[in-house]
């Protein structure tokens, strides 16, 4: 039989997963000759033998790739057969030159073999806390540089043993070229330290992390991407002291259980919860609360909560002792800044917290926080709906490939939940979450994050996109370095990159009607936005409708205090504060002379900037009906208001929802006013008549959606019937599930093609993306009017 012979080309997740001893194997059973090796770009191989056996072997390229591999192309190209073809199979030396644009595998959980040895007194790396294979463990929490070999990353300095050394040397082993690959003997060790300075290793760290968490002490433990502060999740004083000490009164707690049996005890886990929880990401997954399961505390008047499974062997260890079966696992820092990932952090900071350390002497490169979903489900959508709250372990820094041929640049995201994003061809690359940049130590996390990535993938962004706000700390910089580091900046409005990041993710282009609700966001006209209908694409969008703005007596204090914003719509809606007081009992905490300072405030527009936001909206909703009158963490009043729903998606019968009105000025020009005054009024007579909160609750949350679908219906009326068919659902609101999912389902029944976020968080996670694709457009469109 005549040979052929084929080079393929395989791009996506293909390195650090095993992938070159799969071709290996692969090609040894197919009887096939030649060579596989890592480059910049994924894996190239090259093989001779049969065409049916070739054929087979290139299939399963893609059908039968290792568990962690995402494999997003296989380019195959036919070559002459030499006149004396190789007569083996080999792996070749990885190639380290070339444009890289391979893909960083995620940091994935122990794979079923390592726990299998884990749990096995005769094998020798029983109990070991490091224990991985090319199936699992850290990749990019410790990777520095491309292609991804053991001398770039943080395992350098571990040589390995001659046992782990043959493991790492055979092919046919799983532990070829697993990069972390190590033993009890070669690896990593466990310690622990208490705040006195005694240091303890192995066994007896682990030992005195499990005493002090029986004895309902607080123990900061290091896992994959960074430090949890941990506290037995069935001992509610033990709770509430990590509430003390993380000065966090009632934010929900994530919990991390031994198994799903576990969870199951305390949650609603079904199927697609299921898969979440135990998929190599391990994300947070939020499901709802049974009764009588955990303390209150963890996550008060709240009907979820967040459930995770263990992610790193010692999370294993850990959970497998006798009464330590749930843990509460929070994010290892102090209040307002990142979590801690170098041992002198937090053996320096989480003392103030903590009685016990537990870590290792395996440095992170890159804190990679916990991931956060959301399954939520609906007869009418085709299948569960997962939405990301955070996206960072598991999924970070997985690209979002979109269709749009990119040039390379930088987007450095928002001001509150920041991520950073670079482009290049068809894949915007977009980091994880990185927080709040309130402080320079956060600041330096978005710095040093944008250039890692730029490192991994050898880019050097010639331009940058960024927020229009001129006093964003990120967009002051880049505006700073223009000329210099970047060539052009383009800032992009806050919502247009909202409406962009969706549309991007979904692969839409053309005409779209983008619903953006959220917090804050600077407008074109130097005021708040939050809630917008966005007409456009993602070179331009103009908006055609928006809330009704409402004034933030004392500025950022009314997001800290909605009662405030709570006052100021009813003053709105009422007219005077004695009638305001009268309808809302909530406000007469406060006496008669601060109300009308108040009053003379929203009046006079005297420290109260005006927003047309849909989150204040909800905050002052919540506070009126005494739901949150003071918010201790972001959008709390939102999520409690929510929280009485109890996950329950339907909608209150139509007579009874709440209607919006549209200001009579506004209807036949561009841009039209949606007015919530007759809604807070409704509210008002619903509370007097001693409706109960919820269904007031669901009431206001229903006339939402159909606010949402009746302007939509409105702005197609007044822009033409061809005007646009596709509308996005963005901004932080939309974490609102049961508004995501009802909005949905409405506007599809109403015949248009809507849209939500799957792959980034709808909230402020998601803004790079967006700027990235509008920044694109816009160089590009002046770029081609330029030429022309």
């Amino acid at each position: 039989m005549t040979p052929v012979r084929r080079l393929a080309r395989v791009t996506g997740v293909v390195q650090g997963v095993g992938y070159r001893p799969f071709v290996y194997k692969a090609a040894l059973a197919h009887g096939l000759t030649g060579w596989v090796l890592n480059d910049p770009e994924g894996v190239l191989t090259e093989v001779t033998g049969p065409l049916a056996a070739v054929e087979a072997f290139l299939a399963e390229l893609t059908d039968q790739a290792p568990p962690q591999a995402r494999v997003t192309g296989v380019h195959v190209e036919e070559l002459p057969v030499p006149a004396d073809p190789s007569a083996e199979f080999v792996i070749r030396t990885s190639v380290h030159t070339g444009s890289k644009d391979t893909i960083v595998p995620a940091d994935g959980h122990v794979c079923a073999d390592c726990l299998a040895e884990l749990r096995d007194p005769a094998d020798r790396r029983y109990r070991y806390p490091f224990i991985n294979c090319t199936n699992c463990g850290p990749r990019y929490s410790i990777v520095q540089a491309l292609p991804y070999d053991r001398a770039q990353t943080t395992m350098a300095d571990f040589t390995m043993c001659g046992t782990c050394a043959g493991e790492y040397g055979d092919p046919l082993d799983r532990r070829y070229h697993a990069q972390p690959n190590a033993c009890p003997d070669c690896g990593p060790r466990l310690l622990s330290a208490d705040a006195s300075g005694n240091t303890l290793q192995g066994e007896e760290a682990l030992n005195a992390a499990v005493a002090a968490l029986r004895g309902g002490r607080i123990v900061a433990v290091k896992s994959v991407g960074g430090f949890h502060l941990a506290v037995d999740a069935r001992d509610e004083a033990a709770v509430r002291g990590l509430r003390a000490g993380k000065r966090r009164d009632s934010k929900p707690f994530a919990v991390m259980s031994r198994d799903l049996e576990t969870a199951a005890g305390f949650a609603e886990i079904g199927p697609a919860e299921e898969e979440l929880l135990v998929s190599s990401s391990r994300p947070i997954v939020l499901a709802r609360k049974k009764p009588g399961g955990l303390p209150e505390a963890i996550a008060p008047r709240n009907p979820n909560i967040g459930v995770m499974l263990p992610s790193a062997p010692q999370h294993h260890l850990l959970l497998a002792e006798e009464g330590l079966d749930t843990l509460v696992m929070t994010s290892g820092n102090i209040s307002g800044y990142p979590i801690a990932y170098r041992n002198e952090d937090a053996l320096e900071q989480l003392f103030a917290i903590a009685e016990l350390v537990l870590y290792n002497d395996r440095d992170i490169e890159t804190r990679v926080d916990d991931s956060l979903v959301r399954v939520s489900a609906h007869p009418e959508l085709d299948g569960p709906l997962v939405s990301f709250l955070r996206r960072a372990r598991g999924y970070a820094p997985y690209p979002v490939e979109v269709n749009v041929e990119l040039a390379p640049m930088v987007a450095f995201g928002a001001e509150l939940k920041t991520t950073v994003a670079l482009s290049r061809g068809t894949r915007v690359y977009l980091s994880q979450h990185i927080g709040d940049l309130k402080n320079d130590e956060t600041w330096e996390s978005h710095q040093q994050t944008a250039r890692h990535l730029a490192a991994l993938h050898e880019l050097t962004p010639r331009n940058a996109a960024v927020d229009l706000h001129p006093q964003f700390r990120a967009t002051r910089l880049a505006l700073k370095e223009e000329g210099a580091g970047y060539d052009r900046v383009v800032q992009v409005q806050h919502h247009h990159a909202h409406m962009a990041s969706c549309m991007a993710e979904n692969r839409l282009t053309g005409p779209t009607l983008g619903v953006v609700f959220d917090g804050a966001g600077y407008g074109p006209d130097g005021t708040t936005w939050g809630g917008e209908f966005l007409l456009g694409d993602y070179r331009e969008a103009h908006r055609v409708a928006h809330l009704r703005t409402v004034p933030l007596l004392g500025g950022d204090r009314a997001v800290k205090e909605p009662v405030r914003t709570g006052f100021a719509l009813a003053l709105d809606a009422l007219g005077e504060p004695e009638a305001a007081v009268t309808a809302f009992p909530v406000l007469g905490r406060w006496d008669e002379q601060q109300l009308h300072v108040f009053a003379t405030m929203a009046r006079r527009g005297v420290n109260a900037p005006h927003a047309s936001s849909m989150g204040r909206l909800f905050d002052g909703v919540a506070a009126l009906l005494d739901v949150t009158t003071h918010a201790e963490y972001e959008a709390q009043g939102p999520i409690e208001l929510e929280g009485l729903l109890a996950r329950d998606l339907s909608m209150t019968a139509p007579e009874q929802r709440y209607r919006f009105a549209i200001d009579s000025t506004t209807t036949t020009s561009s841009t039209a006013e949606i007015d919530p005054r007759p809604v807070v009024r409704a509210l008002a007579r619903d509370l007097a008549d001693g409706v109960d909160r919820a269904e007031i609750s669901r009431r206001f949350h229903s006339g939402v959606v159909d606010m949402v679908v009746e302007r939509t219906l409105a702005v197609r009326e007044n822009q033409g019937a061809d005007a646009f068919e596709q509308v996005v659902l963005s901004g932080g609101v939309f974490l609102n599930e049961f508004l995501l999912v009802n909005c949905l389902v409405e506007l599809r029944r109403a015949g248009f093609r809507a849209y939500c976020q799957q792959q980034v968080p709808t909230n402020d996670g998601g803004i790079a993306l967006g700027q990235i694709m509008v920044a694109h457009a816009r160089l590009a469109a002046s770029d081609e009017e330029q030429r022309g």
